[in-house]
């Protein structure tokens, strides 16, 4: 172990109701180095059909996006989630409601993450609270070109798709929010160490 680099295996969050952005990434905790090779959004797959009542579709939107997070998070040493905070509309607030409580169950069930917020977010990234989307695509795309980012050809240039790019920028601005956040560099020496516990506490 004293002649490998201590590398730790770090996600980040994005919840949605219909796109859940998520990054995968590796930490180095002797030069603080974050590579994120594997970006993705989960979105569920529901009925079409017009019978289908929309409680009926959220619950099976929420099954899906907690095995899909699951998932994800699994083997991680740290997990950070933008929980999202709520909002006037009704049905965005059934979105925002569906997301916490999907986060409840990961919680629940042994997968602990930290909590960071928005604005955390924007400010350990970009560093402006009111950052676009455009900005924070931009800036994650410049940090993390390894990342598998959602591009396609149009006119004969490379187009990034915002919908979806939108939703992994913010996941992995959430790993360097979460990075500096008490909890995690309380849990520094302790990696650095080879105890790795993560996983079994509770973040603050």
């Amino acid at each position: 172990m004293s002649n490998q680099r201590k590398v730790i295996r770090v996600v980040g969050h994005d919840p949605s109701l219909r796109n859940w952005g998520w990054a995968l990434g590796f930490y180095d905790l002797e030069t603080s180095e974050l590579r994120i090779p594997t970006i993705g959004v989960i979105q569920p797959v529901l009925s079409k059909g017009k019978q289908v009542r929309q409680n009926s579709l959220d619950l099976d939107s929420a099954r899906q996006l907690f095995m899909g997070a699951e998932d994800v998070s699994d083997g991680a040493q740290a997990v950070f989630v933008e929980v999202p905070v709520g909002s006037q509309s009704a049905r965005a607030m059934a979105s925002y409601g569906l997301c916490v409580g999907v986060l409840g169950a990961l919680r629940a069930l042994g997968n602990p993450f930290y909590e960071v917020t928005p604005s955390e977010v924007k400010m350990a990234t970009v560093g402006i609270k009111t950052a676009t989307k455009e900005q924070m695509i931009g800036w994650a795309m410049n940090a993390h070109p390894e990342a598998n980012w959602p591009v396609y050809a149009k006119n004969g240039t490379k187009q990034v798709s915002e919908a979806k790019a939108e939703h992994m920028a913010d996941a992995i601005a959430a790993i360097y929010a979460g990075i500096n956040t008490t909890g995690f560099q309380q849990l520094l020496p302790f990696l650095k160490q080879g105890v790795s516990f993560a996983n079994s506490v509770e973040a603050a």
